[in-house]
């Protein structure tokens, strides 16, 4: 490559070296800019080619390949070496002039676009060399920047110095990065980089070490050349890209040569793609027939997609002088013969000559876009001061003043923007649909009060027809009433005449039932004395037999049976008298309360129907005339071990009795702890396991639910597999009643913030929402209830930073019932379901999920329409808080 570059020298004996006409004006340039031309017609592209997505169309602008020099300073090794010889190279930069000296009385000059002398900084460097490119970049175009030169030039410090310690360091690919970040837009454009190296022509991901052979692949059509197996990362800021550059440069192949420690063994190529939303304005179109009248056409969105290539060449070198042996020759002679397979395509473009050898290398087939295509290309070349390396610095300059010959066609990349049209219909698909909610909605308002006043006018028919039926009934009674007046005047006299007669009848008849009665209580009585006098006998025998010391064997067994039947007869009494006690508190309990609700007013209703819930446990905690409650009392006298034992019971009605007293003694918060401890859970949770009889599961349910007021009893019910005996009841039960207790139960547990997870993993929640089936307004309220507690703890986890992740409750898919039940005609399910909503919606994680499951329109119904003045403050809090329901309601057109 030296050998071929040295016939194209320029002028000798220190002369000017001659610049051809065509070439003259741009290579003496006054500074290094590769804007447009002003002299050149900006390209106009046809309707079509905007279109088509393709180019932006047959016109293109000339663009010259640019190229500067840079010097690099001498090094510890050349003031040593060198001390006593001057440098090979002259730098006239106020001139853009270099001079070559070949020995002390022979020079070359040479012109470039830029001269940069070794205290040139580098961010001079970059805004001579690539920030035109840059521009040129950000308005479409596709733009190279690439770095030639021998090895231990600085061209790797040129190009791709991080800086990380001297941020004045930073080179060519950090700078052009942060241009292209503050040039574009995160919300409309994409920044999108892939980093690789050709080594030993293949093809290597250094971002993704596990992939080394990257295929080159052309576009038939364009003949384009892209690599699809690249990885591309996309760019959010520049701390990402340095992080991206750290990673890339640890995977870079590098030696230690006699020329250069670290010198780098592979060509190193950072692409970066960027893609740029814009509006093209269309010119103003006149009439023919009235000048003055105009109309402008529709702008249309376009993406422009354009690449910047940063190319850091490997180093050339002569194996002499870099002491390169064995696997390092390889890689030189690699390094060598892509160089040179640049170097001859560039001559080739540069002379038009028919053939240009661009499949000679895999390094000229990805730059065949750079030099001769459509790309801006900026080129610098370094070069080191010493004259030992004279030969290769010469050779360094020509490769330069070649490449400074090649003129390339600048087209802009550009297609129609389908996405963001489609994305402008939306919204306005959007607003249209709003307005016509709005609009249907105001149309149902008008409805709803023609209804009303319908509604008013039947009310008021119907109670002017029932106060006419009222005082006809009224009158009815009145003459009814005459009517047995009457009647009971006429059965009195009669009375009176027959009163005599009818006594004497009267007191044989009460004689004689009087002396049957005591004949058989005095029978009773007779009987009892013999049993006793039995029973006295047999002892007196079996003491004496004891005494002597006789057994009768036969004897004995019939008197250990006797005792035996005895003791099981005493047992089943007290048994009974147990049950009687407690029915008959269970009825004392029932009249009181009975007499209660006549006294206000209201029918009252009994325990084993559905008096289990918190709402009626405050009637159980009360007392009667100042004494203790009927239950507690009964607890006192029979001992709470006796009652729990009874659930036990082979008879069934005495099972179903005690459990009904254990379920109201569980209504005393009280007797909650005490009936824990003596085992009444387990046994409750027993009965939950063993037996199918409906009441005996209702019962023990609404026991639960009482016991689950208390927090300790609801780690209790948890640990003991509670949670899954309520599932299973609630799956097989139908009545309403039992379902209503089981639900009530999974309510209260649902309102512990500890037992959260386990409740969901051991299936409460899907049991409770399984419930719905049933339909029953009071099952309804009751899992309502449940979910509102369920999502108010976790909002709560959510603040304390103890949760995250979207909520349970949507993963079990209780959304959609949610929103279904949020405006229900029933008081309590509305008030705990909007809630619920309240609590979901605190955490940002849930927003997009209930927006799609339309729960923002009953969110914004819910801070304006809402009865509790604290549930609709806080639905309003939620919606102005949250950014992504705010972003929602402006897209919708909402006013809250």
């Amino acid at each position: 490559m030296a050998s071929s570059s040295s016939r194209n020298g320029g002028t000798r004996g220190g002369s000017m070296r001659p610049v051809s006409g065509a070439n003259s004006s741009n290579l003496r340039s006054s500074s290094f800019k590769s804007r447009i031309p002003s002299s050149a017609p900006a390209p106009r592209r046809s309707s079509s080619a905007a279109l088509g997505g393709g180019g932006g169309g047959d016109n293109g602008v000339p663009g010259r390949v640019r190229v500067a020099v840079r010097l690099r300073p001498r090094n510890a090794d050349e003031c040593v070496a060198d001390a006593d010889f001057a440098d090979c190279v002259e730098l006239q930069p106020e001139l853009k002039r270099l001079k070559l000296r070949k020995n002390n009385w022979d020079t070359e000059t040479y012109e470039f676009d830029d001269v940069l002398t070794e205290s040139a900084s580098q961010k001079r460097v970059y805004q001579v060399v690539a920030k035109p490119v840059v521009e040129s970049v950000l308005e479409g175009y596709n733009g190279t920047v690439m770095a030639y030169g021998q090895t231990g030039t600085g061209k790797t410090f040129t190009l791709g110095r991080l800086g990380d310690e001297d941020t004045a360091a930073r080179g060519i690919m950090v700078r052009s990065m942060e241009d292209i970040i503050s040039g574009t837009s995160l919300d409309t454009d994409s920044i999108s980089v892939s980093y690789l190296q050709l080594y030993m022509e293949t093809i290597q991901d250094l971002l993704d070490p596990s992939n080394d052979n990257i295929a080159i692949v052309e576009d038939p059509k364009t003949g384009d050349v892209s690599l699809p197996g690249a990885t591309h990362v996309e760019i959010r800021n520049q701390q990402n890209f340095l992080e991206l550059l750290h990673l890339g440069e640890t995977h870079r192949v590098a030696a230690n040569t006699k020329l250069n420690t670290e010198s780098s063994r592979s060509h190193a190529i950072l692409m970066v793609h960027v893609k740029r939303s814009v509006v093209e304005h269309e010119d103003s179109v006149s009439n023919d027939a009235d000048n003055s009248s105009h109309f402008v056409r529709p702008s249309k969105p376009l993406v422009r997609r354009s690449k910047l290539v940063l190319v850091d060449l490997a180093g050339s070198e002569r194996v002499h002088k870099s002491g390169s042996e064995g696997h390092m020759l390889e890689e030189a002679k690699s390094i060598n013969l892509s160089l040179s397979a640049l170097g001859k395509c560039i001559n080739a473009i540069a002379e038009n000559s028919p053939h240009v050898p661009l499949r000679d290398s895999k390094l000229t087939r990805l730059l065949r876009d750079s030099f001769g295509g459509t790309a801006r290309t900026s080129l610098i070349v370094t070069i080191g001061p010493s004259p030992r390396h004279r030969g290769e610095t010469t050779s360094t300059i020509l490769f330069g003043q070649r490449a400074m010959k090649v003129e390339n066609m600048l087209k802009i990349k550009e297609e129609f923007d389908y996405k963001s049209l489609s994305k402008k219909l939306e919204v306005q698909l959007d607003k249209v649909i709003a307005e016509n909610e709005r609009q249907l909605k105001a149309f149902d308002d008008d409805v709803e009060r023609i209804n009303q006043q319908a509604q008013n006018r039947i009310s008021e028919v119907e109670k002017n027809f029932a106060e006419a039926l009222e005082k006809e009934k009224l009158k009815c009674q009145m003459e009814y009433m005459e009517s047995v007046k009457k009647l009971e005047e006429k059965l009195i006299s009669n009375q009176r005449e027959n009163g005599k007669r009818n006594g004497e009848v009267n007191g044989v008849v009460t004689a004689s039932e009087l002396a049957k009665l005591k004949g058989s209580l005095e029978e009773e009585i007779k009987l009892k004395k013999a049993a006793e006098q039995e029973v006295n006998k047999l002892k007196s025998q079996s003491t004496l037999k004891t005494r002597s010391g006789e057994g009768e064997d036969a004897g004995m067994s019939r008197l250990q049976k006797l005792l035996e039947d005895e003791a099981l007869q005493k047992k089943k009494l007290e048994e009974e008298v147990t049950i009687l006690r407690s029915q008959l508190v269970q009825l004392t309990f029932e009249a009181d309360q009975m007499r209660r609700c006549l006294d206000r007013g209201a029918p009252g209703n009994s325990y084993s129907d559905t008096d289990s819930l918190p709402s009626r446990h405050s009637q159980a905690r009360e007392s009667v005339n100042g004494q203790k409650a009927p239950f507690a009392t009964l607890c006192e006298q029979v001992g709470l071990q006796k009652i729990l034992q009874l659930l036990e019971s082979d008879d069934a009605n005495i099972r179903i009795h005690a459990v009904k007293v254990v379920a109201n003694l569980a209504a005393e918060e009280a007797n909650q702890e005490k009936i824990v401890e003596a085992g009444g859970l387990a046994s409750l949770l027993m009965l939950l396991r063993s037996y199918e009889d409906e009441t005996v599961r209702r019962v023990a349910a609404g026991a639960i639910a009482n016991l689950a007021m208390n927090e300790v009893s609801q780690q209790l019910i948890v640990d003991q597999g509670g949670i899954s005996l309520l599932s299973l009841t609630a799956a097989d039960a139908e009545d309403p009643q039992t379902l209503r207790m089981v639900a009530g139960a999974i309510a209260n547990l649902c309102g512990n913030d500890k037992l959260q997870a386990r409740l969901w993993s051991d299936g409460g929640i899907k049991a409770l929402l399984g419930m719905v089936r049933c339909g029953h307004p009071d099952v309804l309220a009751q899992v309502a209830r449940g979910i509102a507690n369920f999502a108010k703890c976790e909002s709560r986890a959510t603040t304390q930073g103890v949760k995250s992740g979207r909520s349970l409750l949507i993963e079990d898919g209780a959304l959609p019932w949610i929103v279904q039940h949020a405006n229900d005609e029933a008081a309590p399910i509305r008030r705990h379901i909007e809630l619920a909503l309240c609590h979901l919606a605190q955490h940002e994680v849930n927003a997009k999920e209930m927006i799609s499951g339309g729960a923002l329109w009953e969110l914004v119904r819910i801070s304006k329409e809402c009865s509790r003045e604290d549930i609709r403050s806080l639905a309003h809090r939620t919606l102005s808080s949250s950014p992504v329901f705010r972003s929602e309601i402006r897209r919708l057109g909402i006013h809250f």
